[in-house]
C-alpha cells in the first residue's frame, strides 16, 4: 500500500510528524509532499528538524493565497498524483492546501483521508471552516478528535463505518517533543522569564488583525495585560505586515517596556513557554488543543471554537472580541482564578498508531 501525505502549513508539519513515526514500523510505502503553502524557512523549516520530518518527496513552492497561486498548486499536485500513484492521499487539518490536494485526488478517484476531520465552528465567515466542511465532503475515511465531531459527520450523512475516533495527533507531537526535553530544567531558550511568571499571545486571524480598529484595540488591551503580567508576543507575518500598513509600529514599540515582542518561534521552544505561561492568549485552534493538555489558562479571542471539547472539559475559555471581558478574565486568571481542566479522550499521544492500524486494515481488505 502507497500512502502520499500533503502537508503544506506549520500546524500540518505537527499533524503529519506522529502519521510518519508510525507508518515507518509497518511495511507500508509513504511519499510526504509538502505544498509550499507556508515558504518562510522560520515558519516552516524548524518545524521539519524538531519533529524528525524526513526530507519530502517534492515541494511544489506554491503560495496559495490568490486563486492564481490556489490553481497552479492543484495543477502540479495533479501531476505528482500522475507520477506517484498512491492507493491513498491523506490530508491533514482545515488549510488551503488540505482542501485543494484533497479535491485533487479526489477527482483523480485516489481515496481521501481526512485527519482531524468533523471539527466544526459553524462560523462560514472563516475560510477554514469552508475548508473543512468540503473536505469532509469529498474524504473516503474520516479519522476524529472528539466525539463531538463524529455526530457533525453523521448530522452531515457520513457512512458511521468511514468514522473512526482516535485522538489528537496534535497531542502525539506534543507528547514526543515534551520526552524529549523532560530532563531539562525550564529555561526558554530566547527569553529572560520565570516560570509562571509570564503570559503568551499568539495572533493570526483575518478577523482580529486585518481591521486596524480591532488590532489597535487588541494591541491596548494587551498593554494594559501586561501591567500586571509580562507577556511574550511572537508576531505572525500577517500581524507583522498588518501592523507596518496601519501605520501602527509606533504603538508597538511603545509596548515594548512590558510585552516582549518576538519574531516566529520554533515548535519546540513554543511548547517550552506554554507549559510554563501563566496563561496564553489566541485565536488559534491548536493552541487550544495544546493547552488543554498541558492544564494552562487559555483565553481565546474568537465568538466560537471548533474545538468545543477545549472549553467543555478542558483550560479554554472563550471571551470573543469584547476587550474588557478579555481584560476582565485575564486579570481573574493572573492574580489566582484559575479554571481546572482535564485531558480529553484518546489524547495519550497513540492517535497515529491507531489511525495507521486502522489504515492496514483498510488496504488489506481493498486488496480482498
Amino acid at each position: 500500500m502507497k500512502i502520499l501525505l500533503a502537508v503544506g502549513t506549520r500546524p500540518n508539519f505537527v499533524k503529519i510528524a506522529p502519521i510518519i513515526r508510525a507508518i515507518e514500523k509497518t511495511d507500508m510505502e509513504y511519499i510526504l509532499v509538502h505544498t509550499g503553502q507556508h515558504y518562510d524557512p522560520a515558519m516552516s523549516r524548524s518545524f521539519f528538524e524538531e519533529l524528525d520530518i524526513p526530507e519530502p518527496y517534492v515541494n511544489l513552492r506554491q503560495s496559495l493565497d490568490t486563486p492564481i497561486g490556489f490553481g497552479t498548486m492543484m495543477n502540479i499536485f495533479d501531476l505528482t498524483l500522475d507520477k506517484i500513484r498512491p492507493d491513498y492521499v491523506i490530508v491533514v487539518g482545515d488549510v488551503d492546501s488540505t482542501f485543494a490536494c484533497a479535491l485533487v485526488a479526489a477527482r483523480k478517484g485516489i481515496k481521501v483521508v481526512h485527519v482531524e476531520a468533523g471539527l466544526r465552528s459553524f462560523d462560514r465567515t472563516m475560510k477554514e471552516e469552508i475548508n473543512r466542511i468540503l473536505t469532509d465532503s469529498i474524504s473516503d475515511l474520516f479519522f476524529t478528535t472528539e466525539e463531538m465531531a463524529n455526530y457533525n459527520l453523521l448530522r452531515e450523512g457520513k457512512d458511521i463505518n468511514r468514522i473512526f475516533f482516535v485522538g489528537n495527533v496534535m497531542i502525539d507531537s506534543l507528547k514526543y517533543i515534551l520526552k524529549k526535553t523532560i530532563d531539562e530544567p525550564f529555561k526558554p531558550l530566547s527569553f529572560d522569564v520565570k516560570e509562571k511568571k509570564y503570559g503568551i499571545v499568539t495572533l493570526h486571524r483575518p478577523s482580529n488583525v486585518d481591521n486596524k480598529e480591532i488590532l489597535e484595540s487588541l494591541l491596548d488591551t494587551l498593554y494594559t495585560i501586561s501591567k500586571n503580567l509580562r507577556l511574550i508576543f511572537p508576531l505572525h507575518p500577517r500581524v507583522k505586515k498588518n501592523i507596518a500598513l496601519f501605520g501602527l509600529k509606533d504603538k508597538l514599540e511603545s509596548l515594548s517596556d512590558n510585552i516582549i515582542i518576538a519574531d516566529p518561534l520554533g515548535y519546540s521552544e513554543m511548547i517550552r513557554l506554554m507549559k510554563g505561561a501563566r496563561l496564553v492568549i489566541t485565536d488559534s485552534g491548536g493552541v487550544q488543543e495544546e493547552t488543554t493538555y498541558l492544564n494552562v489558562p487559555c483565553l481565546t479571542v474568537r465568538e466560537n471554537t471548533e474545538r468545543p471539547i477545549t472549553v467543555d472539559v478542558g483550560t479554554n475559555i472563550l471571551v470573543g472580541r469584547d476587550m474588557q471581558v478579555l481584560e476582565d478574565t485575564a486579570r481573574k486568571i493572573i492574580f489566582g482564578e484559575v479554571k481546572e481542566g482535564c485531558i480529553p479522550p484518546l489524547w495519550d499521544g497513540h492517535a497515529a498508531e491507531r489511525i495507521v492500524t486502522i489504515l492496514g486494515k483498510e488496504g488489506s481488505h481493498a486488496c480482498e
